[in-house]
């Protein structure tokens, strides 16, 4: 029955943070939130809503290490510089676009930068490897 607990709780938590992901989203473009943390939270809300990520999935261990650290930190900090009744009112909105079935925003400017940098370091890793055989 522990077992059972523990996949409840952690369910909890996955539909916390897919709430706070979607909240902050909000957050970011409401005027009551200061500049720096708009920044951050668009920062965090892209990467978490890109289609790609920086370290890919198939990567034993290290791909699912943004998902399961990387995003909730960023989350984290980002409700840290928010103002509280901003996070309440945008709370309540992700809650009711969730309950409506609303799809999560895709974030295709990000995926391209990551697919960006993935492409640049193919490159300079071609190069080095050009350079030594040289």
């Amino acid at each position: 029955m522990a077992i059972m607990a523990t996949v409840a709780t952690w369910k909890q938590r996955a539909r916390q943070l897919k709430r706070d992901t979607y909240a902050v989203y909000l957050a970011c473009r409401d005027p009551r939130v200061p500049w720096y943390a708009k920044l951050f939270a668009a920062a965090v809300v892209a990467y978490a809503f890109s289609p790609i990520d920086l370290i890919p999935d198939f990567i034993p261990v290290l791909g699912y290490l943004d998902d399961l650290v990387v995003v909730p930190l960023g989350i984290y900090l980002a409700l840290k510089m928010i103002p509280s009744p901003v996070m309440a009112d945008c709370r309540a909105r992700a809650e009711r676009a969730i309950a409506e079935g609303s799809r999560k925003p895709r974030n295709w400017l990000a995926g391209t930068l990551i697919v960006a940098i993935w492409v640049g370091l193919a490159v300079g890793a071609i190069a080095l490897v050009v350079r030594a055989v040289r």
